[in-house]
């Protein structure tokens, strides 16, 4: 996404702390690291990847935050693993997402700003 947050994130760990962001889109990346930045953080960056294979060593998160992403993700096992993964001892994952209950019409679908930063 737009990278917002990993900018919050980036905030709440302070200059001691590190912040990677995950995008798989080149555009989705540049706007995050123009917000970067804009706010003057220096201690975020912002790797192409997927959630399936992330760009990030094994054991090197204490947090993951997945916003918006796993409803997206063919594999979800996969990208579950993967997290799994990145995360250090007694890391922690928060996930917020979208869950519908009614059929979303092929028209929103299709509209995919409505679904991305």
């Amino acid at each position: 996404g737009a990278g917002i947050d990993s900018l919050i994130a980036a905030k709440k760990v302070g200059p001691e702390g590190r912040v990677i962001g995950v995008d798989m889109t080149p555009a989705m990346l540049e706007k995050a690291r123009l917000a970067a930045k804009h706010a003057g953080l220096t201690n975020v960056e912002f790797r192409e990847g997927y959630a399936e294979a992330l760009p990030v060593d094994d054991g090197w998160a204490d947090v993951v935050i997945s916003n918006g992403v796993l409803n997206l993700v063919p594999d979800k096992t996969a990208a579950l693993l993967e997290i799994g993964r990145v995360l250090g001892p007694n890391g922690r994952l928060q996930i917020g997402d979208i869950l519908v209950q009614k059929a979303v019409p092929e028209s929103a679908k299709r509209k995919i700003d409505l679904w991305t930063g």
